[in-house]
């Protein structure tokens, strides 16, 4: 399953990127390059401000990476003429926090999670499930717990 990726937004969701970094975008792309061989999926990923038209230097095979142009739109923007021009958007899935552009993607019945939800499974080690258009809720279970208890030395309650 393909994804289509606000980049400014998920950084703001990571904790190990600061949107103050001036190398965030490419340490984003670094981290979408694991995940997308990790889930044998493709992921183009939109930031703002950026040169018009093309790949960026930073795209490969498995993350294609593109930048509004500074001027002339925003990512919102590229984002909406991207979910309207995927022929089988019902097969993606949308990453963002902006609602309007959530919305846009509901119309065109693209599976959708927020910037926040896609971090937590970015930093998860769990295997990527798939999203059909549900929300996703990452939750850890009891045994991964007592796991990281007894990696780390501690004592769990149950």
């Amino acid at each position: 399953m393909p994804y289509l990726i606000d980049g400014h937004n998920l950084i703001a969701c990571l904790p190990d990127i600061n949107l103050d970094d001036p190398n965030d975008e490419a340490r984003l792309v670094n981290k979408l390059k694991g995940f997308a061989a990790k889930a044998r999926s493709k992921c183009v990923v939109v930031f703002d401000h950026g040169l018009p038209g093309g790949d960026s230097a930073l795209s490969t095979r498995g993350v294609q990476v593109r930048f509004a142009a500074a001027h002339h739109s925003s990512a919102d923007d590229l984002l909406k003429r991207r979910i309207n021009n995927i022929d089988d958007a019902a097969n993606w899935t949308l990453v963002t926090s902006d609602r309007e552009v959530l919305n846009y993607a509901r119309g065109r019945h693209m599976k959708r999670m927020t910037s926040i939800q896609f971090a937590q499974l970015l930093q998860s080690s769990k295997p990527v499930r798939e999203n059909r258009g549900e929300e996703i809720h990452p939750t850890v279970s009891d045994e991964e717990i007592d796991e990281l208890f007894r990696a780390f030395g501690g004592k769990s309650d149950g």
